[in-house]
């Protein structure tokens, strides 16, 4: 096989690939523009290709999010549809980084940056792949407790709603809850609707 049939078949196996993808294995990440221009690779975004007969997977667009912006993490509503808890639809991508980064200069998708600094950005983050590509995103805890913290930006409602959702699903403990609430300093917040719950 020669190059360009060896990066075909990875883009095969990853959703996605970069130039760095490319580098790595030691291939001209060039091959990638070329393979794109013979209508062999499509171009996801800045860097970014895929197979052009790929199926759209649901979390594409996060996939491409954390691909580009690598020190972002899914958190609020993005976190709380990829966990599955709660009602929440959001049409834009819910990122946070750490406080004192650069703001990516994205065209697409249309982002909501949340700067968080400390523990409050490192602890709780989950790496999952999907097809090679890792998507990361805040666990379900504590999501649930930055939607607290977040009250203002994302409404008490939204905040109740995941807490109940996520605990009746058993997608959260009340050690997890508690060790995130302090982390953030929303345990006074959320200390009646935890004893509420608990009753």
């Amino acid at each position: 096989m020669n190059q360009s049939e060896h990066i075909l078949e990875l883009a095969r196996h990853r959703h996605m690939l970069r130039a760095a993808d490319v580098r790595e294995q030691g291939w001209s990440p060039q091959l990638l523009i070329r393979l794109h221009q013979a209508g062999k690779l499509q171009r996801l975004g800045r860097g970014l290709y895929g197979l052009p007969d790929a199926e759209v997977n649901e979390h594409q667009t996060l996939m491409e999010v954390c691909q580009r912006v690598p020190k972002a993490v899914l958190c609020l509503l993005s976190a709380l549809q990829f966990h599955e808890i709660g009602t929440q639809l959001p049409h834009e991508v819910w990122i946070a980084l750490p406080e004192g980064s650069q703001t990516p200069a994205l065209s697409y998708p249309s982002l909501r940056i949340t700067r968080l600094r400390g523990t409050a950005y490192t602890d709780g983050i989950q790496t999952v792949t999907d097809r090679g590509a890792p998507i990361r995103v805040y666990c379900a805890a504590k999501t649930v407790t930055d939607c607290f913290k977040f009250r203002n930006k994302v409404g008490l409602d939204v905040a109740l709603e995941a807490l109940k959702d996520a605990w009746r699903s058993r997608k959260v403990t009340m050690d997890e809850l508690s060790h995130f609430a302090k982390i953030n300093r929303v345990e006074r917040v959320m200390q009646p609707y935890l004893e509420a719950m608990t009753q």
